[in-house]
């Protein structure tokens, strides 16, 4: 017997929406449970399906948080790429605003979540060719993305690194506000590194 296209619709419209409760509920437990404390039984309660439903999606307990992880990433470059509009031109308010964006995605619970999973990777094999792969994907479009709202011309002397060292700064402050709030140093370590990379991306003079 053969389904109806017009009856497949609504299921995988289910299937899709289990998935992404999933998903997001995976993120969730991670960055409140930590590795340890995040089965799949412990995910599926949360995303309110059935254990079967969440192995069906994700066979493994890696298959299930790598692409939480991965998933809520892109979610998240996807809003911000939505707002760059709202951004000023270009010049130092531009970029102490986008470094400020920068440094607010490693600084929620979307970076405690990934911490999980970096952590875990040390020592779990299974896991670690996984992240790996997913670090340098998530790198990659991180840094596609800082260069895109910067206006960064790459081929300048020192431009790239710069830029990845905005990158590596912005990790460096999420794994300094994990254990309290540090965001009144914060603020200030951002506007101080906002001009050192405004007068690398555009020297005075040039």
């Amino acid at each position: 017997m053969t389904t109806h296209p017009a009856a497949r619709a609504p299921q995988q419209d289910r299937s899709r929406a289990t998935r992404a409760r999933l998903l997001a509920a995976a993120v969730d437990c991670l960055a409140e449970l930590g590795w340890h404390g995040s089965t799949v039984a412990v995910v599926a309660e949360r995303a309110g399906v059935s254990r079967g439903a969440a192995q069906h999606h994700f066979p493994t307990r890696e298959d299930l948080f790598t692409a939480a992880v991965e998933h809520v990433t892109a979610e998240r470059l996807a809003a911000v790429r939505a707002h760059a509009d709202a951004l000023p031109p270009a010049g130092p308010a531009r970029t102490e605003a986008v470094v400020d964006m920068i440094v607010r995605l490693y600084t929620g619970p979307l970076f405690r979540a990934a911490l999980q999973l970096w952590v875990a990777a040390a020592t779990e094999e299974p896991l670690r060719e996984r992240i790996i792969g997913l670090e340098g994907r998530v790198g990659r479009e991180a840094h596609r993305a800082a260069v895109e709202f910067l206006g960064a011309d790459e081929s300048r002397p020192g431009v790239r690194e710069t830029v990845q060292a905005t990158l590596d700064m912005a990790r460096g402050l999420g794994l300094a506000n994990l254990l309290t709030d540090d965001s009144v140093r914060r603020s200030g370590v951002i506007r101080q590194w906002a001009s050192l990379l405004e007068s690398t991306l555009r020297p005075v003079g040039t």
